[in-house]
């Protein structure tokens, strides 16, 4: 933010903080991972893929959704950055990022649905 006066100084010590306040595209990154809450299968396979790595066909059966609608959830999650693959032959296998990001919706995730890793121990 710029250092430019705001037209009422009503005394908040924001106002006088103004160039600490992180930029928009701090908030966009935030509001791109929100996004991809908006869904409950795309929120159950980034689940899944935080507990094992796994291909398309298994997901699909995992889930019991088609293929394709699977494979949309995951572009959704890759270009989020929640989500990373790797080719093995003509399989691709997909599991959660090892992010800072990641690790936080998966908590979040969690928390919010009081459910455990499914290899936690008691």
């Amino acid at each position: 933010m710029s250092n430019t006066p705001l037209p009422h100084d009503h005394g908040q010590p924001m106002e006088r903080g103004l160039e600490r306040i992180p930029s928009v595209d701090n908030f966009q990154t935030v509001a791109d991972i929100f996004k991809q809450l908006g869904d409950g299968s795309r929120i159950r396979i980034f689940w899944l893929l935080c507990h094992c790595e796994e291909c398309v066909i298994n997901l699909s059966s995992m889930v019991s959704m088609s293929s394709p609608a699977v494979s949309h959830h995951l572009r959704q999650l890759k270009a989020a950055g929640l989500i990373v693959s790797r080719r093995e032959g003509k399989e691709v296998y997909y599991k959660a990022a090892d992010s800072a990001q990641a690790q936080l919706l998966h908590h979040m995730i969690e928390a919010l649905v009081e459910i455990a890793c499914p290899l936690a121990s008691p």
